[in-house]
């Protein structure tokens, strides 16, 4: 009675998003209500001082669960709303803006966190940032060089131009393998000599950076079965919609895109299948999920607009990834 009385309350779009953003957390959702609880409690029933030594901790953990609750559904929601859209959109797509939006969504719910556990127990953080800043610059000024360097590895690391194993070549006439990716240094074993070359990060953020490893691509091939023999005119139509329907995906390289139909019978009659093959241009392995995953969205958006024409068909799983790398 209870369950269909919420079944009419509820929105069908409501119910959906609740199944896919709070039904995976709802244990640490009860944490956080368990610990807000609690801490209420805490405030409510004792005003003794001692009660700090069982409320600082209570309430850190609190912050703590809360801030890692709610990144946890900014994933959710970024993944199944935000790239959604975004590819649904009909612009280009740069994956690693993306990337960086998450980073900083991510930073921005620590931040409100802490913020409101120092405001909460009356902790002067700005005040405390302040002071520690003025102590800041008198260190900043005596290690200048040692800081550029380190802010150069925080700047390879977001924006990864080049990984451990790639193969880069630099202005100077310096080609290798990357070795390891230091906080202040990279470390580089030229090609033919075989010698380590050791260059500043912070040399390496204000120089072209020629990646040979990143011309490499991953074929992806994915297999689209219809239940009927297709004709020539539908194939004409299916493979325009399958290429516009990656064109404007930032990372897939859509001149290459290929459709083969293949007719073959079974106890069932003649049917197609259509192989499609993508190849997707890979940086860095952060942003190799983040175009994998645009695939799958282009995925559902070629199947949304094959059955708008009424052409019936499934997706055989999964789909299939192939390393392409190029010749050093």
């Amino acid at each position: 009675m209870g369950d269909s009385f919420l079944a009419r309350v509820i929105s069908p779009q409501v119910e959906s998003a609740y199944q896919k953003v709070v039904k995976p957390y709802e244990g640490l959702l009860g944490v956080v209500v368990g610990l807000a609880a609690i801490d209420a409690a805490i405030h409510l029933i004792t005003v003794d001082r001692r009660s700090n030594i069982i409320e600082i901790p209570v309430s850190l953990g609190l912050a703590i669960a809360a801030s890692w609750l709610g990144s946890r559904w900014f994933k959710q929601i970024f993944d199944i709303y935000i790239l959604d859209a975004a590819i649904n959109s009909g612009r280009k797509l740069n994956s690693e803006f993306l990337i960086l939006a998450k980073l900083l969504a991510n930073l921005l719910i620590v931040v409100l966190a802490i913020v409101i556990f120092a405001e909460t127990h009356k902790i002067n953080i700005f005040g405390l940032v302040a002071s520690l800043g003025i102590g800041g610059l008198a260190v900043a000024f005596a290690a200048q060089k040692t800081l550029e360097q380190l802010l150069g590895g925080i700047v390879i690391y977001l924006d990864r131009p080049f990984v451990v194993d790639d193969y880069i070549g630099l202005p100077d006439g310096t080609f290798g393998r990357v070795e390891s990716i230091g906080l202040r240094s990279t470390k580089i074993r030229t090609s033919g000599k075989g010698t380590l070359v050791i260059v500043p990060n912070s040399s390496l953020t204000q120089v072209n950076i020629e990646n040979f490893t990143g011309a490499g691509k991953v074929m992806a091939l994915i297999y689209l079965n219809f239940y009927q023999k297709i004709q020539d005119e539908e194939r004409a139509l299916i493979r325009q919609v399958i290429l516009d329907s990656t064109e404007d995906i930032f990372g897939i390289d859509s001149r290459n895109t290929d459709v083969t139909f293949r007719d073959f019978t079974n106890s069932l009659g003649s049917k197609t299948q259509a192989q499609v093959t993508f190849f997707i241009l890979s940086s860095s392995e952060v942003s190799m999920e983040l175009r994998r995953q645009l695939l799958n969205l282009a995925s559902e958006n070629i199947k949304d607009k094959l059955k708008e024409y009424g052409i019936a068909f499934n997706i055989e799983e999964p789909t299939i990834y192939v390393d392409s790398p190029i010749t050093i």
